[in-house]
Formats: structure tokens, sequence, C-alpha cells
């Protein structure tokens, strides 16, 4: 017998036609004896066609999902769709209210958490249902991040390796038409717990973004978002149209040796900035000691030659934050 799922939602996923609801997930507090969290949703069906499901807010810190979804969620009506659009513009809720990444409620991180657990946590239960309830009823995931508070990157929609050819190919022309002046191939080197995982081991199309950082958005940022989820209904045939065309450099981080990381504690320079071009060995950030300034600062160097795609934002840093990621050029395939 299958688990029982906590979590209900107001509105039917299988109606056509346009609705604004909310997933309600149960959660006693000292505030509300018998509350309930209220994560918003709207379902755009149109009819028979493919279902696409957008995230946003899956970090509380990163703002160009919740916006670019919520316009989206309004300008759009069934009539322009044919098949189903799932939005969910604040999947952790509690957390963008907070501005943070993880949830307030728990410390828990969602995108750490999936398949999730029906009887667990307000952020557990979130993905339990996501996993169990959406998850089968779609052919393409996108989930809009960016850096959020910590990091900063130039605005690219990133895909992950797979084992499948196929599964992979898919990925990647949905990736390339989305169109983010960057389309980005990692191999991620921890997937435990993501969302990205939970939907590809489906087999289905998995996109994310990173879209800036520093825990704000731009109006460029915002605008990449919103212009390549129209890309992608128009890739997967659900309005009509060609994708608007924009202009992608298609990179790869194939390995751990294009992320630098950080092995001191103290105040971090970039000497680098996102957008150029480095070669290996060269020195692209420092870790200052301010405790001690006779110390000689450590430095941090490219392992790889190519393009700098993102940095750490705050100044303090410690032992195991990402300082700098590095990219190289990928021919299509």
């Amino acid at each position: 017998m299958s688990e029982p799922c906590r979590v209900t939602t107001t509105i039917d996923l299988d109606a056509d036609g346009k609705q604004f609801g909310a997933l309600s997930v149960p959660y006693s507090s000292n505030e509300s004896a018998w509350g309930a969290v209220r994560i918003p949703i709207v379902v755009i069906k149109g009819g028979a066609g493919p279902t696409l499901l957008c995230t946003g807010g899956n970090h509380g810190d990163e703002y160009e999902g919740p916006i670019a979804l919520g316009k989206l969620a309004r300008s759009l009506e069934a009539a322009d769709i044919a098949g189903r659009l799932i939005l969910l513009p604040a999947l952790n809720l509690p957390a963008v209210l907070a501005g943070t990444r993880v949830s307030p409620l728990d410390q828990i991180n969602l995108n750490r958490t999936f398949p999730g657990r029906w009887d667990g946590t307000v952020t557990e239960m979130i993905a339990d249902y996501v996993t169990r309830r959406i998850l089968p009823l779609c052919g393409a995931v996108v989930d809009l991040h960016s850096g959020g508070k910590t990091l900063h990157f130039l605005p690219f929609c990133g895909m992950h390796v797979l084992d499948d050819a196929k599964q992979m190919a898919r990925s990647r022309d949905a990736m390339l038409a989305f169109g983010a002046p960057f389309s980005v191939i990692i191999d991620e080197f921890d997937r435990l717990g993501m969302l990205d995982t939970a939907v590809e081991q489906l087999g289905k199309v998995f996109l994310f973004t990173e879209l800036g950082g520093g825990g704000t958005a731009t109006a460029t940022t915002i605008a990449i978002a919103e212009r390549g989820v129209r890309n992608l209904l128009h890739h997967f045939g659900m309005i009509e149209g060609a994708p608007e065309p924009a202009a992608t450099r298609l990179m790869h981080s194939p390995d751990p040796s294009y992320f630098v990381v950080s092995e001191d504690r103290g105040i971090f320079e970039i000497m680098v900035d996102p957008g150029a071009e480095v070669s290996a060995g060269q020195p692209i950030a420092r870790i200052h000691d301010v405790e001690s300034p006779a110390r000689t600062p450590a430095t941090y160097r490219a392992e790889r030659s190519g393009l700098l795609i993102g940095r750490r934002w705050p100044g303090p840093t410690r032992p195991g934050d990402c300082l700098a990621v590095i990219a190289t050029e990928r021919e299509p395939r």
C-alpha cells in the first residue's frame, strides 16, 4: 500500500482552465495549533499536450523565479496553452518570506531533501508531495535559481551530465531553446536529495538556472527567466510559434577541478570578475587573515583554463566555501 500524503491542494490538477490555489502543508505551532503553510500553485491547462512544471523559490533568497513565474501566471491563459503548465513560484514559501536559503521552520534545505517524507517536517512534506503527486504528471521541469546571498553567476541555464544519451539530448535541446546568455552542462558532484535527481531518475527533462545572485534580482535576470520559460513553452509545442532567438554560449564544467573551494578562514578577495577568461595556474582569489595583517594572504589559482562564470559574494569566508566556478567551451553534439 502506498504511503498517505498529508499535503492537500485546493485545485484540481487535471481540470482544464486557469486555477490559482495552494498546497496546504500541516504545521502546528505556538501561533496556530491547527495551522498550515499554504504554498501557492497555479495550473493553466488548455487540453491535450505536454506538462511542464516550473518552480521558483526552491531557495528563499533567489528571486527571479518567484517574480518571473508570478508574471507568467497572470499573463497566460488556458486558451494560450496546449497541455498543462504547473507553476510553483514560491516552492519553499517560508524561506522566500524570510529571505533565507533554508526554511526558518525546520532549518532544512529543500533542494537537499528530495524525495522527502510524508511524515516529516514541513520542508520534507513539500518535497514528498512534489515527488509523488506532481513529478509523475510532468514531461519536463525547470527550476529557476540564482546564486542567492552567497554566490553570483553569469546568467545561465544548466543541465547535468546524464548516462542516458537520449535523455541528455532532449535536455540539451531544451536548454538551448531556453536561450540564456550561457548554457552550461555540469557534472554535479553531490546530487543527493536534489529536485534535479528526483526528476532525472524518472527519465524526464530537467533544467535549472543560475541567473545572478548577491541576494537580489535585476531587470535583466528577471527578463531572462520570463523569456526562457516562454521559449520552453514554444519548444515543447505548448504555445504557438518558435522560441525567441537568443544567442547562447554552450559551456561545461565536467568535474570538480572546475570549482575553486576555500581551505582557509578570512576575508575573500576576488581577483578576476565573472566574464573574464582565466588560464590554468592563474591567481583568481585570495583570502586575507584580517587578525594577522603581517600574514601573506592565501592565494587560490584556477586549475583549468576557461571562463569564470561564478564567484562567492560575501567577504567572510570559511573552509569549504565555493570561491569560484570555471566553465570551458563545449562543442554542440
